[in-house]
């Protein structure tokens, strides 16, 4: 009788799916302690030579992709929105639709991908090339904290200004949504800040804000994680830059859901009442 062998693809099956799991734990526990290493550097605020130059380059460098970005955004949306809203009769609330949309979903999110790309990807390239160099190493050496130096000015330049970024996208796509649905759509001008005013409330301004501040958040810890444990050589910095974007991307979609649905019931806790009377 011929001896009967173990069944190998499901024994491989199982050893790669704990080998992801303790791959997945280890991860989370590895961003868990830099992020609790981050918050205990924040106290001390960085010398305004270190993080007055990350400021220019996160907020002055970014405003051309923001100005170009948010301006698209609201053409686009004023182009796509016109027919559906025409073929019911409503085209005058045009600037309604566009506005709302911009304020509470595409203009954080989209300026935010945006910076994940430009500022990201720069962040880890910056710390990944430092750790391939050494120069992290010769910092601790000479007795600073790496973390403190290079990530709590990063982080708060990013949290400060991504929202302020996303603000000024926010305004330029109004702009460029007026522009194309008075000029070229034949919208009412009276009529498009008339329903942008009576739709769009302080509530959207605020949680459009509050998602750009998680996400500029999220930017600065992904980047700053990958750019610290880099890989060796040129090869290794790539790839920390790609996974910067790609790990940034794929949290603002995941906290964009989650605060989505967060400020829903937000809104009915403090409306509900108004919006039953």
């Amino acid at each position: 009788m011929s001896a009967v062998l173990p069944k190998q693809p499901a024994r491989t099956l199982i050893h790669e799916v704990g080998r992801v799991v303790i791959d997945g734990v280890v991860a989370v526990g590895d961003l868990s302690g830099f992020i609790s290493r981050m918050i205990s550097q924040l106290p001390r605020m960085p010398r305004g030579k270190v993080l007055w130059p990350i400021m220019h380059d996160v907020g002055v460098q970014s405003l051309p992709v923001i100005l170009v970005t948010g301006l698209f955004i609201g053409m686009v949306l004023a182009i796509q929105t016109y027919d559906t809203l025409r073929m019911m009769h409503v085209e005058s609330r045009l600037g309604s639709v566009i506005n709302v949309s911009l304020v509470k979903e595409l203009g954080p999110v989209l300026a935010a991908t945006m910076l994940a790309g430009r500022i990201g990807s720069r962040i880890a390239a910056e710390i990944g090339t430092m750790r391939v160099t050494e120069q992290i190493d010769a910092l601790q050496a000479l007795g600073a904290d790496p973390i403190g130096y290079l990530v709590v000015p990063r982080f708060l330049a990013c949290f400060w200004l991504i929202p302020t970024l996303t603000i000024l996208a926010d305004a330029i796509g109004m702009l460029g949504g007026w522009m194309l649905s008075v000029h070229a759509l034949g919208i009412s001008e009276h009529y498009y800040w008339y329903y942008s005013d009576g739709y769009v409330t302080a509530f959207d301004v605020l949680s459009g804000v509050a998602k750009s501040l998680s996400f500029g958040a999220a930017i600065a810890i992904i980047a700053c994680h990958r750019g610290f444990h880099c890989g060796a050589g040129a090869e290794g910095v790539g790839r920390a830059a790609t996974e910067a974007f790609v790990y940034s991307f794929i949290a603002i979609l995941a906290l964009d859901f989650l605060l989505g649905v967060a400020f829903l019931h937000l809104y009915r806790l403090l409306y509900g009442g108004m919006m039953l009377v």
